[in-house]
């Protein structure tokens, strides 16, 4: 491809090609957490590192500079806008990493309870958007965490019918905020990475 094809490629065709790679990492990230327990006897409890993608996504189109911000090359021969991403864009690509995950790690069960928890989980940190700063990410994070857990703790008592599941909640609200200032430290230390 040459240099002056790059530099005409559309922005949908750079969002696109965007949220495909982030939805494959957060998909990677996800399988392989799937194949490492925790050494904590209770269940439900894991770090949720696919999430820091998820997190990344909502606040990469947090930058004020129009459809993208430019990447220069050292000799300033070419240059690339970078799209800016939407928040339907981040659900899409949270929603494509539940199904996808579904699918790969062969656990179709734990499809309603990934998807109670990332609804719940994505609609408070897109909420949070609007009160943080890309230096606080963490905090959105670790709101989102709580309310994922608070999410899959309500599919768990409709889907079982045992609302004794509820019992679990003050510990993995503890842990969701623990592992939620993890992801979005994460996102909040990539995103400022890439934007040195």
């Amino acid at each position: 491809m040459t240099t002056n094809l790059r530099a005409k490629m559309s922005i949908p065709v750079k969002k696109l090609t965007l949220m495909a790679i982030l939805t494959a990492a957060a998909l990677i990230i996800f399988i392989i957490e799937a194949q490492i327990p925790l050494p904590i006897p209770i269940p439900g409890v894991k770090l949720g590192l696919a999430n820091a993608v998820t997190l990344f996504a909502l606040f990469y189109g947090n930058r004020k500079c129009g459809d993208g911000f430019d990447i220069s090359s050292a000799d300033n021969k070419f240059v690339a806008t970078a799209p800016n991403l939407t928040i339907a864009n981040a659900f899409t690509i949270l929603l494509c990493r539940i199904l996808l995950g579904a699918v790969f790690t062969g656990r179709p069960v734990a499809f309603a309870y990934s998807l109670a928890g990332g609804l719940l989980g994505f609609a408070a940190q897109a909420l949070m958007k609007r009160f943080v700063t890309t230096k606080q990410i963490w905090v959105c994070g670790a709101i989102g965490a709580v309310f994922h857990n608070i999410g899959q703790i309500l599919a768990a008592m409709l889907i079982t019918g045992t609302p004794a599941i509820a019992a679990y909640l003050p510990v993995l609200i503890i842990a969701g905020v623990f592992t939620g200032v993890i992801t979005g430290l994460i996102a909040q230390l990539t995103l400022a990475r890439i934007r040195m």
